[in-house]
């Protein structure tokens, strides 16, 4: 379980953006890597799987269009391996051996499994076809100013998997789990994109803020100071 973190690339017509897995926010059968943009589920010798394991992004996205990319660094398999996004409601342990469709399994997230099957509010629908290869990359764009969710396979776009996700009201994470033992994801490109120069100001300033709580006493105009306010709503 050996993994060098390479660096991040990106394209002058997105932002970058550099969240990663969330520490704070995983299963007990999930381990990350040290820069934490590599996943390893279930990799106790003794235990191998004993249910379905997720972890969450550190960003959660309510504005603009948002980009990531995971790689399966190893062949998928099993009942579910999974890569979505959901609220922070959504389930990121199942143990005692359940073996499930996690994400999607209600309203708080929705998600794809390698089985290339959508899953949201327990509905499911067969999106594309199954992928079982070794270092196959899956993008998300979540698009929040027309509401949608689409998947990309190895850069081919697969369509509209979700609306109305700008009708949500309230922040979305990425989120991958698994069912299976040693599933190791890798987290690559992460972008986003705004509509307006305004919200593309906004954006940046938010991100070099130490404490959001104390906007009020930043040294900017009373309705810049409400804008960055309504911004992180």
């Amino acid at each position: 379980m050996e993994y060098h973190c390479p660096p991040q690339s990106f394209s002058d017509n997105f932002v970058v953006e550099c969240w990663e897995w969330d520490v704070n926010a995983k299963s007990p059968a999930v381990q990350l890597s040290p820069c934490r943009r590599a996943v390893y589920f279930h990799i106790d010798p003794v235990l191998q799987s004993e249910g379905t394991a997720g972890v969450r992004g550190t960003k959660g996205f309510i504005h603009g269009e948002h980009d990531w990319e995971v790689k399966f660094l190893e062949p998928p398999y099993g009942t579910s391996v999974m890569v979505g996004a959901g609220t922070r409601h959504a389930h990121l342990h199942l143990g005692s051996y359940t073996f499930i469709n996690m994400l999607g399994m209600d309203s708080e997230s929705w998600d794809l499994s390698h089985k290339g099957i959508t899953w949201h509010d327990g509905h499911s629908r067969q999106y594309t076809e199954p992928f079982y290869e070794k270092a196959t990359i899956i993008g998300v764009d979540l698009n929040l100013y027309d509401g949608t969710m689409t998947f990309y396979k190895n850069g081919c776009n697969l369509g509209v998997a979700f609306t109305g996700l700008n009708k949500v009201g309230a922040p979305l994470y990425p989120i991958v789990t698994s069912t299976t033992a040693k599933t190791e994801l890798q987290l690559g490109m992460r972008s986003c994109r705004f509509m307006s120069p305004q919200e593309q100001c906004l954006y940046t300033a938010i991100q070099h803020l130490i404490d959001k709580v104390h906007i009020d006493t930043l040294p900017l105009p009373v309705y810049i100071r409400g804008q960055l306010k309504e911004f992180l709503k």
